[in-house]
């Protein structure tokens, strides 16, 4: 769990990045970490490409739900075959994640040698 909790905390780091970066910011505090995603799944014409496919959003938005759990649920005990399931899925579609952020390191370079 707490690899699956670094994981989303990782790329919602960069996420956090690309919006501060591109002025992509996200306006309702409480919602937050969802809108994160969601804009980062739109595209802004002339300024940025979209970063993440709805694939990816969905495993994504999974992996945000688990670390709201895993954070907030001190005396929760997580079920082992649900945190199996959720790993399997993670491993079995991030190659949706790792695609799409390659694509956008591609326009982050074009940029660069414009």
């Amino acid at each position: 769990g707490y690899h699956l909790h670094n994981l989303y905390s990782a790329v919602e780091d960069l996420l956090e990045e690309v919006a501060r970066t591109f002025e992509n910011r996200v306006q309702d505090a409480r919602a937050y970490h969802r809108q994160l995603l969601q804009r980062m799944a739109i595209e802004i014409p002339t300024i940025r490409p979209r970063l993440l496919s709805a694939q990816s959003v969905e495993l994504l938005d999974e992996l945000r739900a688990f670390r709201h759990v895993f954070r907030h649920s001190y005396t929760y005990t997580l079920d082992p075959s649900r945190l199996r399931a959720l790993q399997e899925k993670v491993l079995a579609q991030w190659t949706s994640v790792e695609e799409d952020l390659n694509r956008f390191r591609e326009f982050l370079l074009s940029q660069l040698q414009s």
